[in-house]
């Protein structure tokens, strides 16, 4: 346990989050999650406190196929909240990931307005300090009347690890804060008054997603399983590969119900057992739906909503290792899963996950892996060869969205028959290039390498 005299800072806390007009609600959120760690909590979730969970206990999409009509008949009710708090900083981008061209010309928030609007449900936004600007400037420009609703995510002060005071930061005041992680919806709809909103006008349901993950739209069978069932929350499940080792799992609580434990929660000597993919079957997609109806009465009844605490250290400035140590105070949207009594999961397909944190992911998506039909449903080629495909890019060359861009000028290579891409070195993509199998393109030279236009690549190159 810490020494009390820590308890002191508090003070501080509170100060600083009262001159940047931080609601009290959220101030006492924090201090909750400060107490904690104060008394030496991380938020840790041991496998001695859970049990996995079988494929005999979770339904999957074929199962719920008969309540799509009853799904349809509830879209009126729905609202589809994308989250979209994150900068494209993985991307060597400075604003939204969002604004970025997903495909065919068009946004990740391009084609996330259109998903709404085809499936004829309202959208919302959750914003952040750091994307909120630019995303309403840009739907003023494009579709101002097709404005989402949009409220903001809040904001926690970073804790210095080696005193657990404020941390203060001149070089550049913005990175003393952090957003407190996607758990932060549920508190950010409550404050905004949307909550309130969306309630007095028959919108009980809410589907959430993350907004780089364009395959998570709404699905009438899913929508019907949720309402008819009552449900006050589910969680889109799938199931592990070796690629998804560290995406956060559900589990069996001991105490009872279900509860979701991400890697940040995991004890270090009980990593491994984390990442067993035959122990530990299904990983959380972020695709959340959330009754309405039960989230007011939770946090009128509760007055704060707690969720499980992830203690995330990093640096004062991400960008600099040589930066101040600091812990951020971040909670996940799915560990509500453990909140609600009666809480459900559901596994579905692939078809509705694949979000896009890095240059290679862009361009899967970009490629003719996908297709893009009515200007917004983004769907899995039938005519893949394979049924998945990993694309590893030299972070040297491709990191970032310019010099990706640059590289991949004439547009994506073909992927259907591709297995797998490693790029080593400084490679240009030229028009038509074919990928088929398993293959490593490397440039050793200090000049770049080409691939030329039509050439199909079926067996390794090094220039």
């Amino acid at each position: 346990m810490l020494h009390n005299s820590k308890s002191g800072y508090m003070s501080l806390f509170v100060q600083k989050m009262e001159k940047e007009d931080i609601p009290g609600i959220v101030i006492d959120t924090f201090a909750h999650y400060y107490h904690k760690l104060l008394t030496g909590e991380k938020g840790m979730i041991p496998d001695k406190d859970i049990e996995p969970i079988g494929e005999e206990d979770v339904p999957g999409l074929e199962d719920v196929e008969q309540y799509a009509d009853k799904g349809r008949n509830v879209l009126r009710n729905v609202i589809m909240i994308a989250l979209n708090g994150g900068l494209g900083t993985s991307m060597g981008l400075e604003g939204p990931k969002s604004l970025i061209e997903a495909r065919d010309g068009k946004s990740f928030l391009d084609i996330i307005m259109a998903q709404a609007e085809m499936n004829s449900v309202r959208l919302g936004l959750m914003n952040s300090f750091s994307t909120n600007k630019e995303t309403l400037d840009a739907i003023s420009r494009a579709r101002p009347e097709k404005a989402p609703i949009t409220f903001m995510q809040n904001r926690f002060p970073k804790v210095l690890q080696k005193n657990l005071s404020p941390v203060v930061w001149p070089p550049n005041p913005k990175l003393e804060w952090n957003p407190p992680g996607h758990g932060d919806i549920f508190l950010a709809l409550y404050i905004s008054g949307a909550l309130n909103q969306l309630l007095e006008r028959g919108i009980r349901y809410a589907f959430i997603a993350n907004s780089d993950n364009l395959g998570a739209v709404i699905d009438p069978a899913i929508l019907g399983y949720f309402a008819v069932n009552d449900y006050p929350f589910m969680m889109e499940v799938a199931r592990k590969t070796p690629s998804d080792v560290k995406g956060g799992h559900p589990a069996w609580s001991k105490k009872g119900g279900l509860l979701l434990r991400e890697s940040a929660q995991c004890p270090d000597d009980e990593i491994e057992a984390f990442k067993d993919i035959e122990r530990y079957r299904f990983f959380n997609t972020n695709n959340i739906w959330v009754n309405l109806s039960y989230l007011m009465e939770h946090i009128k009844k509760e007055g704060l909503f707690k969720l499980p605490m992830i203690v995330n250290p990093k640096h004062v400035d991400p960008r600099d290792d040589g930066s101040p140590d600091v812990y951020q105070i971040e909670t996940a949207m799915g560990s509500a899963i453990s909140l609600f009594e009666g809480s459900a999961i559901i596994k579905t397909p692939r078809s509705r996950f694949f979000p896009v944190k890095k240059c290679s992911d862009l361009l899967v998506v970009r490629s003719d892996r996908f297709l893009m039909k009515d200007g917004c449903r983004i769907t899995l080629n039938p005519d893949n060869e394979t049924e998945r495909v990993k694309v590893d890019l030299d972070s040297r060359f491709y990191k970032n969205i310019d010099q990706f861009s640059e590289r991949f000028k004439y547009g994506p290579p073909s992927l259907k028959k591709c297995e797998s891409l490693t790029v080593k070195g400084d490679v240009y993509f030229e028009k038509d290039v074919v990928i088929t199998g398993g293959v490593v393109i490397e440039n050793t030279k200090p000049t770049p390498a080409t691939i030329a236009r039509g050439t199909v690549v079926n067996s390794d190159i090094k220039f």
